[in-house]
Formats: structure tokens, C-alpha cells, sequence
């Protein structure tokens, strides 16, 4: 009968846990639709309902989206990793203690800061730095970038310079995990929309298959911890469409 009522508390914390993911971006990650895209493969593997999306920003931008989406993200159209890994992310995770945190940045830094791959990397670890001081067993999900169409050299030394960065920087306590939307994983100029550097309809599928799965494994190695220690993550308010 303990046994019994030991299972029962573990399924009771698994389905009432809330597991605080922040998308953190820039305007691929603000004005493009893959996040829904995302939050329906969620849905697919039935825990959506134990998923809280975070971060200060809450727009579509047009995207359709399926009912209950949460729309929370941490996208900023025009920003650059070196300012948010030196101005705005602490804040933004003391705020919100994620549980994992998954971001794409670094494409602004090429074509805007014209920053090489080393300081780009540099600003990745300061992400990192201030997502594990607010949350030490913080998951963290990096993407290659997507391509521009005129095939930045930059972009690509950054992508084949993260798997050995990755292997560096991930822990036990907070692994590092790669989704890889680069040109070599197979996204191509067809993918993008006429500027060149955002991802169209296409995109948008290639970037969510890249980043769902990953995002899903964590999100049940996080409820799979929060069920044995009896559910310490904890439910927040939500904005759903």
C-alpha cells in the first residue's frame, strides 16, 4: 500500500508540474511562426498542459496558432547576444527561473555588429553564466544558425565551432544540447523569405523539427525530476490564446 501511495503522489506532482521554458531570440525568434509549430508537437506528446512559456514579449505577429498556445517568448527583433549577455538576460531569468532555456542568437552580431565567431561565443557563455546563477539545473537548448542567402562565412565558423563550445560548456546539473537549423543539417535558400535572413513557411517547419524534439526530452527529464522529488516546479500564470 506505501508503494501504491508513492506512485500515486509521483503521477499527482508529474501532473500538476509546470515546466518554465523561455524561447530567447531575436526576430527569428519574434516574428517568424515556428513557436506554435513548436507548442503543437507539445500538444502531440500530451504535455503541453505541464509546459509554461516564459519571457516578456507575447506577440504573434500574424502566426496562426492552436488553441492554448501559450504565447510568452523572449524574442527581440533587432537585438544582438552581445548586449542581452551583458544587459538584459540576467534580469529577464531572475525573473522568470526558467527550467530550460533554448536560444538562437548571434545573427544580428554578424550582420549589424559585424562580430566574429570567438566574441559571439563569448557572449554565449555569459548566457549561460547568468541562466545557471538563477537557476543551477537549468536546461539549455542552443541552435545552429539558420543560413543567410548569401552564405555568411561568420555564421558558418560560429555552427562549426559550437559542438566543440557545447561539449566545454555542458554539465550533469545543466546539460547543453544542440538543435541544428544550419545549412549543412539541410536548410536551404528556399527556406528563406525574400530578405534573405528570416525563415518563411518552410523555415518555420525546419527550425521547429530542429528544436521540438530536444525541447520535449528536457521538458520530460524535468517532470521526471520534479515527480521523484514530490513536484517542486511550480505553477504560474499563463497567457493562452
Amino acid at each position: 500500500m506505501k508503494f501504491i501511495s508513492l506512485s500515486l503522489a509521483a503521477l499527482a506532482a508529474t501532473a500538476s508540474a509546470q515546466v518554465k521554458v523561455m524561447l530567447l531570440g531575436d526576430s527569428i525568434t519574434e516574428i517568424t511562426c515556428w513557436r506554435p509549430l513548436v507548442w503543437e508537437q507539445l500538444t502531440s506528446a500530451g504535455i503541453a498542459g505541464n509546459v509554461d512559456f516564459v519571457g516578456s514579449m507575447n506577440d504573434l505577429q500574424g502566426c496562426s496558432a492552436p488553441s492554448g498556445f501559450d504565447r510568452d517568448h523572449e524574442g527581440h527583433s533587432g537585438w544582438q547576444v552581445y548586449d542581452i549577455a551583458r544587459n538584459n538576460i540576467a534580469g529577464w531569468v531572475q525573473n522568470t527561473k526558467p527550467d530550460i532555456v533554448q536560444f538562437m542568437l548571434g545573427t544580428n552580431d554578424v550582420n549589424i555588429g559585424k562580430r566574429d565567431a570567438t566574441s559571439i561565443l563569448g557572449s554565449f557563455e555569459l548566457l549561460i553564466t547568468a541562466i545557471r546563477n538563477a537557476n543551477p539545473n537549468a536546461k539549455i537548448i542552443v541552435d545552429k544558425l539558420i543560413p543567410t542567402s548569401w552564405s555568411d562565412a561568420t555564421v558558418e565558423a560560429v555552427n562549426t565551432a559550437l559542438p566543440n563550445w557545447v561539449a566545454q560548456h555542458t554539465t550533469t546539473e545543466s546539460p547543453i544540447a544542440i538543435a541544428d537549423c544550419s545549412r549543412a543539417a539541410g536548410f536551404t535558400n528556399a527556406m528563406l523569405r525574400s530578405d534573405g535572413v528570416h525563415p518563411n513557411d518552410q523555415g518555420d517547419q525546419f527550425i521547429a523539427k530542429a528544436v521540438g524534439p530536444q525541447l520535449i526530452t528536457f521538458i520530460n527529464d524535468v517532470l521526471g525530476a520534479s515527480a521523484s522529488s514530490g513536484g517542486s516546479t511550480s505553477r504560474r500564470n499563463r497567457r493562452r490564446l
